[in-house]
């Protein structure tokens, strides 16, 4: 499927693909006309050579300016038509059960293992595989987090795990960190619900440092300094009521940055600056280098795509991938509020993608105090035998001279 297209949960015409050219279509530029003329594929190289310097020779800046456009459309109508085409054709319960089936199988490390013959005593293979959820208020983390646990729990009519928000003030949702294995019973990964993000970057950074350098943990209370005094002391008297047990601390081992699909049309569309700062805020937090893995960057979940046409849901997707700088038809996963098979098939291949991730960039081991010493050993033992051997050599020299 590719990037998460959710099938025949919308069903999506040519009209409606048509419609959208002339609405942030790459089939449409103000750009001279260099992509209609793609579009069309016309290649007479007459436009680009019409627009002389004053001498009457062809301005080279410009020559180099259109084919740069031109290559860039190209690859807009591309990434259009790949990621239109996921929406299309309709997945089999067969196909649905094998990635369950994949992902109920997973145990940490064992991909890395299988597929690229990794030697796992070289490297810290966690107990359990950790994915921690990122995203701005309103993104629905905890929502998506209640979709997967269905997804892969074999009861059907199990209650919602994750406490999901609605409508609340600024300062309300969830603000402890809650870890959620899946599925239920199972030690192989985890979900981390997270707090959402603040509008102050420099308050996400510290968090990301925090988790990303020292680890998670269950339970652990989020607070930042722009809290207000009266907030920070009711989070507090909750904290003192949850139930003393200690937790384990895990490492992150991958990240999903979960967005909103309206949120990010109306900072497309919407004269707002408020409105149009929500992309940005995307764009600057996904960046942070700490949230990656080597090259590997965090992969991002758009829900509430189901209130949207298809056609809305395509420009979302290239819009991500064109400002977080990831392919929208492989990184960016359209995750709807509708449980079909279309929309747990998108989950099974986001979580796949997860972990084959992770196992990927499993962290080597460092040696441990014992194989230094004896490592320091070995290398006195063989020191002592050279140079014993060297002063054995200039005495049989000299007793021979």
């Amino acid at each position: 499927m590719g990037g998460g297209g959710n099938y025949n949960s919308w069903s999506s015409s040519s009209s409606e693909k048509d419609s959208w050219a002339g609405h942030n279509s790459p089939h449409e530029s103000t750009k001279s006309g260099v992509s209609r003329r793609f579009a069309s594929g016309d290649d007479d190289d007459d436009e680009v050579w019409s627009e002389k310097n004053y001498e009457g020779i062809p301005d080279m800046n410009y020559c180099t300016s259109s084919i740069m456009e031109e290559a860039s459309e190209r690859q807009r109508i591309k990434f259009y038509d790949e990621v239109w085409s996921s929406y299309q054709g309709f997945p089999t319960i067969h196909k649905l059960d094998q990635a369950k089936a994949k992902l109920l199988s997973y145990t940490p490390g064992s991909w890395a293992e299988i597929e690229d013959g990794v030697d796992l005593s070289e490297y810290k293979v966690p107990k359990t595989t950790s994915l921690l959820l990122i995203g701005p208020k309103g993104s629905g983390k905890s929502s998506l987090v209640n979709k997967i646990s269905r997804v892969l729990d074999k009861d059907l009519f199990t209650l919602e795990r994750a406490q999901v928000t609605y409508n609340s003030p600024t300062e309300d949702g969830t603000c402890f960190l809650h870890e959620y294995m899946i599925p239920r019973k199972s030690g192989s990964f985890s979900l981390y619900d997270t707090r959402s993000l603040s509008d102050d970057l420099s308050e996400n950074r510290e968090l990301f440092n925090v988790w990303m350098t020292m680890g998670v943990c269950d339970g652990e209370l989020v607070t930042r300094n722009s809290d207000s005094t009266d907030f920070k002391a009711r989070l507090k008297c909750k904290s003192r009521r949850r139930r003393s047990t200690s937790y384990k601390v895990r490492a992150v081992d991958f990240v999903v940055f979960v967005v909103n699909a309206v949120s990010v049309l109306e900072s497309i569309d919407s004269l707002d600056e408020n409105k149009k700062r929500y992309s940005q805020l995307i764009a600057e937090n996904f960046k942070n280098p700490l949230l990656s893995y080597k090259d590997d960057k965090p992969v991002v979940a758009v829900t509430h795509g189901d209130i949207l046409s298809v056609s809305d849901r395509v420009r979302v997707r290239i819009h991500l991938g064109e400002i977080l700088g990831i392919p929208p038809t492989t990184q960016v996963f359209d995750i709807p509020e509708c449980d079909d098979l279309a929309t747990e098939l998108t989950i099974a291949e986001m979580l796949t993608f997860c972990l084959d991730r992770a196992d990927r960039n499993l962290p080597t081991k460092e040696p441990s105090e014992w194989d230094v010493r004896i490592g320091g050993l070995i290398v006195w033992i063989v020191w002592t035998v050279l140079i014993m051997a060297f002063l054995l050599l200039k005495k049989l020299s000299g007793f021979l001279s």
